[in-house]
């Protein structure tokens, strides 16, 4: 195979297979901490491995929901051998008592000889002082092994706790010829079938899943996990929506109920960036205000706060839990057929004109231009009776500080090409995967916001993957928050 996607490879320090057994070790503990990834709540997932004389005698994850921690189930599976043992954990053992004694005063309990952590905890409650429970008892202690994995690993909770922001992943796949689509084309199969089983699996370990009003409108996508068996992992679902344009008729209306589903109206959008979302845009110039008849509307208060549910809206639960990284290539024949959802798309912009709803929801969802006082509230009503919730924030760092608060670590930012762009200029893109397929879109194509050749300087290769014929390339930006240790 020709093209941008022929010279895959890995890249970066996951390449160096010379590591010391303190790193192969710990990176034991990370692979394990990576099983839960999503899928305990507020706790991180955390990874622990008990050694002695070079023989893990215990090994454990965060448990689904968060507890029991990993050091007390490794710990309790090691035993009396766990004595004079080295424990290698992924982030500084807790020292504070919560529904749980320290996993500090565990360690020590067991008596414990040496304790290897990749990280520190940030978390206030914590940093250091498990550190100094351990030293404390006479345990040597030793930190920073495989820490760049690690922050890599812990990027979500990291940005949680640092930056009390949610995490921001944005996927885009792009053909050979740098297009994410063709106009008027409806969806277009960019990547293959194993490319689509790794980024549904990335969804089961995602807490949101984000798209713009336009992808939403024109691709009617569902944005669940379609993975057999991790259907129930599916991410809460997220549309940016001022004009609460979504169609009642939606896959994503018609199952909010199932899988939580937010409209974010974000009271200062991002540029309109014209030209680029001929649907309408993804995100819509706003009204004065896009609820008149909120009691938030023309208030002082209404503009000091960054994110207002809306007062008849049901609070959400807490993120879905997720999610264990599938095989892709074991995988890929798993998946339930992608009605809705073209396989490999980036769920972005496909331009298309939007398609004319029922009679029934033609009130619901005019556009921009006719909204009125009496529309904007009859579309709020039907949306809300139907489960949905809606979201008022200021801007779209508002919009990830709101969803941190509500105990959200991650999103995933999948279309179109104006929200990607809006997130790209907002500064807030933690990580960037970009798949690149075989295809040539040609003539009517929508460039991509972004290839392999004009990657953000900010923005640091991490590794390089194969997905069949496809290739997932992988960069992050290196927040000096997450330089934790």
């Amino acid at each position: 195979m020709g093209g941008a996607a022929a010279d895959c490879r890995p890249f970066g320090p996951d390449a160096d297979d010379n590591y010391s057994d303190d790193q192969r070790f710990m990176a034991a503990a990370l692979a394990l901490s990576r099983q839960h990834t999503g899928q305990t709540g507020t706790n991180p997932s955390v990874g622990c491995v008990i050694v002695k004389d070079g023989v893990i005698i215990g090994a454990a994850v965060t448990a689904v929901g968060g507890r029991p921690h990993a050091e007390t189930q490794a710990l309790a599976k090691a035993g009396e051998a766990a004595r004079g043992a080295t424990a290698y954990v992924t982030l500084e053992p807790c020292s504070h008592y919560g529904r749980t004694p320290p996993c500090a005063n565990a360690l020590v309990a067991a008596g414990i000889a040496r304790v290897v952590v990749c990280l520190a905890d940030p978390d206030p409650r914590v940093s250091g002082r498990g550190f100094a429970i351990l030293r404390e008892a006479g345990i040597t202690v030793e930190t920073g092994v495989l820490e760049a994995e690690g922050r890599r690993t812990l990027a979500a909770y990291l940005m949680r706790q640092t930056k009390a922001r949610a995490h921001v992943t944005l996927k885009l796949a792009v053909s050979k010829d740098g297009m994410i689509g063709r106009t008027g084309a409806g969806q277009v199969a960019i990547t293959g079938p194993v490319s689509r089983a790794n980024m549904q699996a990335l969804r089961a370990e995602t807490d949101a899943i984000l798209v713009g009003i336009g992808t939403a409108i024109a691709d009617d996508p569902e944005l669940t996990v379609r993975l057999h068996g991790l259907e129930h992992r599916s991410p809460m679902r997220i549309v940016l929506d001022h004009h609460l344009r979504l169609p009642l008729t939606s896959k994503l209306v018609k199952t909010a109920r199932n899988v939580p589903v937010i409209l974010a109206a974000l009271r200062t959008p991002p540029s309109a960036l014209p030209g680029i979302s001929p649907t309408g845009g993804e995100i819509t110039p706003p009204p004065a205000h896009p609820f008149p008849n909120s009691p938030h509307a023309s208030t002082p208060a209404a503009q000091a706060s960054s994110a207002t549910p809306h007062p008849t809206s049901a609070t959400p639960p807490p993120a879905s839990p997720a999610r264990t990284q599938a095989d892709g290539q074991a995988a890929s024949s798993l998946i339930s057929p992608p009605v809705g959802e073209m396989p490999g798309r980036a769920e972005g912009d496909n331009l298309a004109p939007t398609p004319a709803h029922p009679s029934a929801d033609s009130a619901l969802a005019p556009t921009p231009a006719s909204d009125t006082a009496q529309a904007l509230s009859t579309r709020r009503q039907h949306l809300v009776e139907a489960g949905v919730e809606i979201l008022e924030v200021d801007d779209l760092a508002s919009l990830l500080t709101a969803l941190a608060a509500r105990g959200l670590s991650s999103v995933l930012v999948e279309g179109g090409a104006t929200v990607a762009r809006a997130f790209l200029e907002a500064g807030l893109v933690d990580r960037i995967l970009l798949l690149e397929g075989p295809v040539e879109i040609g003539e009517g194509g929508i460039e991509s916001p972004l290839a392999r050749t004009d990657i953000p300087q900010e923005y640091s290769a991490v590794r390089r993957l194969r997905f069949g014929e496809d290739c997932c390339s992988e960069y992050e930006r290196d927040f000096q928050c997450l330089q934790v240790s």
